[in-house]
């Protein structure tokens, strides 16, 4: 994805275009309705597409690799199961009432 290689083919145009100091290895990822954690989730890439807008909203403390993970339904422990994160988006409720 470089004006040297045409944008990979024009591929990637509107992604440039849109997001001109996004670098990512997969840009599919976004705007696909999954908030990625990382580069994915900044300014540049207009927090994953929008994908984070709701994340970021609830969470602006809570930083971690895979935020789609928060709410999921699972308890993760570790950075997730703090009260930044809501005790993993409140997966995490029942355990940590023991």
């Amino acid at each position: 994805n470089t004006e040297e290689c045409g944008f990979d083919g024009g591929d990637c145009v509107a992604f440039t275009s849109q997001y001109p100091e996004c670098v990512v290895d997969h840009t599919d990822y976004i705007g696909n309705g999954e908030c990625d954690g990382g580069l994915y989730n900044s300014e540049e890439c207009g927090f994953d597409g929008g994908d984070c807008k709701a994340f970021i909203t609830l969470y602006p403390a809570c930083k971690v690799q895979t935020p789609f993970y928060v709410g999921d339904g699972y308890c993760n422990l570790g950075a997730y199961n703090t009260e930044e994160c809501g005790f993993d988006g409140g997966d995490c409720d029942a355990f940590v009432a023991l």
